[in-house]
């Protein structure tokens, strides 16, 4: 009779035989059930036993778990085929994980979900559509704004509702003005009427509510001295000598002959020249 040769079929680690048993084929080698979750199977992260064969492998960042044992840390619901969120070492379900760590919206109060973006100012969050311009409604997303009364306004909104407005210009004064009569003005807005160069910081005066820098206003409206000719300001203190409608500086005030000043001391005139007694005698 013919003789039938049979090739043995044994466990690749235990070399037992794997006829009429159930076996798993790993990198081409079959390994019997027992042998193969000894091996191979991982250890289960939730319940700490071997993922055996015939259970599903859920696996997350190198670890493992029992289908049954892949749940939320906090409520304990599945969370197969479900997002979730990790937080030191633990699972959470989107639910639990925004109940314990999102933040609120400081304008609607609902939370704001992982993955979302938020604005945040202060220590405050809101959604990016809840924040939004006080006056308008408009996002403010990424343009500067400014807080007021614990509200937003983005800035062309603060400016119409709470600036000041330049009296020249009538634009929005938003940094460093100039009180002027008590009317508010731009420092590059206030100017001498005469020159126009700024005046803030600078000694100034006014003539019919028009402002004017010293020297414009000298040469526009100051009495002109009748020694020199320059003008007369007055202004800080400058002492002049009137007479019969002339003026002159104190310095100017001299004898148009022997140049001798005559503040303080008798004079004579003789049309437009001042005199002192002695070199008028001869007159």
């Amino acid at each position: 009779p013919d003789t039938i040769m049979t090739e043995r079929f044994d466990c690749h680690y235990c070399k037992e035989s794997l006829f009429g048993k159930k076996y798993i084929l790993k990198e081409d080698s079959p390994y019997c059930v027992k042998c193969y979750e000894n091996l191979y199977s991982n250890t289960c992260e939730e319940c700490k036993k071997p993922i055996g064969a015939d259970c599903k492998d859920l696996s997350y960042k190198e670890r493992h778990w029992h289908e049954s044992c892949f749940h939320c840390f906090q409520c304990k619901n599945s969370l197969v085929d479900k997002p979730f969120a990790a937080k030191e070492e633990h699972l959470l379900c989107t639910d639990c994980y925004s109940n314990e760590y999102s933040s609120k919206c400081n304008e609607c109060k609902k939370t704001i979900m992982p993955g979302t973006r938020k604005m945040e100012y202060k220590g405050n969050s809101w959604h990016e559509t809840c924040f939004i311009c006080y006056r308008c409604q408009q996002p403010i997303g990424t343009k500067s704004f400014i807080p007021k009364d614990n509200q937003n306004f983005c800035v062309p909104c603060y400016e119409k509702q709470f600036a000041m407005q330049c009296v020249q210009c009538k634009k929005a004064i938003t940094t460093g003005g100039v009180t002027y009569r008590e009317q508010p003005w731009h420092k590059e807005c206030f100017v001498c009427t005469g020159c126009k160069k700024q005046l803030s910081g600078q000694r100034f005066t006014s003539r019919d509510e028009f402002a004017y820098c010293l020297s414009c206003f000298c040469n526009l409206y100051a009495k002109k001295c009748a020694g020199c000719t320059n003008p007369i300001s007055g202004l800080g203190g400058t002492k002049y000598i009137s007479f019969e409608e002339r003026q002159w500086h104190n310095d100017c005030f001299n004898c148009k002959k022997c140049s001798l000043s005559l503040v303080g001391r008798g004079f004579l005139t003789e049309r437009d020249d001042i005199l002192c007694p002695e070199c008028g005698k001869d007159i």
